[in-house]
């Protein structure tokens, strides 16, 4: 028989309240248990000594007999000083996902479109100061073209 060393659920909804439990590994979480080991109470602060309670010599035999912790009970024995925990390194976990980088890649083709067409801007500024007569009379030309429509709807 694998024992397993877990929580088992306990509380009301939205107020948990655990066991760390010896248990079959083929037990249900809350069901049948072979013994209680301690308790975890995650609504309590984290500096409270009665977050985590646990029969250490209990934990120890249950290790002895080949007993096989969960992530979170790891965690418990790990600052109890029973069990060395490895620690975990998960390099992907920071990266965003795919649809972030989609995003990402977006914006910062935009900002380059953005960028390339204020440099643009600026250089026809330079280039601008010896067609500025031209250009202050493109808009007496568009002023006439658009007096000229407004008086066909008038006849019409």
């Amino acid at each position: 028989m694998a024992i397993a060393l877990r929580l088992s659920r306990g509380g009301s909804k939205k107020r948990p309240y655990y066991r760390i439990v010896a248990a079959d590994q083929r037990a249900p979480r809350d069901g049948k248990y072979l013994e209680q080991i301690g308790t975890y109470n995650p609504l309590l602060a984290k500096d409270d000594e009665k977050r985590v309670t646990l029969n250490e010599d209990r934990a120890r035999y249950w290790l002895g007999v080949g007993g096989q912790p969960s992530d979170r009970v790891a965690r418990f024995l790990d600052v109890a000083g029973i069990l060395e925990r490895a620690p975990r390194n998960n390099p992907n976990k920071a990266k965003p996902g795919e649809k972030a980088v989609e995003r990402a890649e977006e914006k910062a083709a935009k900002e380059a479109e953005a960028a390339e067409a204020l440099k643009a801007a600026e250089e026809e500024a330079k280039a601008a100061p010896a067609e500025e007569p031209a250009a202050e009379e493109a808009p007496a030309e568009e002023a006439a073209a658009e007096d000229a429509p407004a008086e066909d709807k008038a006849e019409g």
